[in-house]
């Protein structure tokens, strides 16, 4: 799907817009003006080393988040039982 970056030159805000034969003038999100700068954009790279990369640092961050909110349960009942 082609995906592309803009900046708009009324007020600033960059975004990136999916652009379809049919679809109607890009404007902006925040103003919405059509008065946009299309920028230059990086190409996305995708291998299979890249997507196990990319899961196994979602499934580490998943997990962290799992160890806390425990350690916050466990404090909360340390807390409740010595009341």
């Amino acid at each position: 799907m082609p995906m592309y970056d803009y900046a708009c030159r009324g007020c600033g805000h960059r975004f990136e817009a999916l652009v379809l034969p049919r679809s109607p003038a890009t404007e902006c999100p925040v103003c919405e003006k059509t008065d946009l700068e299309q920028l230059i954009s990086l190409c996305a790279i995708s291998s299979d080393t890249i997507r196990e990369a990319n899961l196994n640092g979602a499934h580490k961050k998943a997990a962290g988040q799992r160890n806390e909110m425990q350690r916050d349960e466990h404090k909360h009942l340390h807390h409740h039982f010595e009341d």
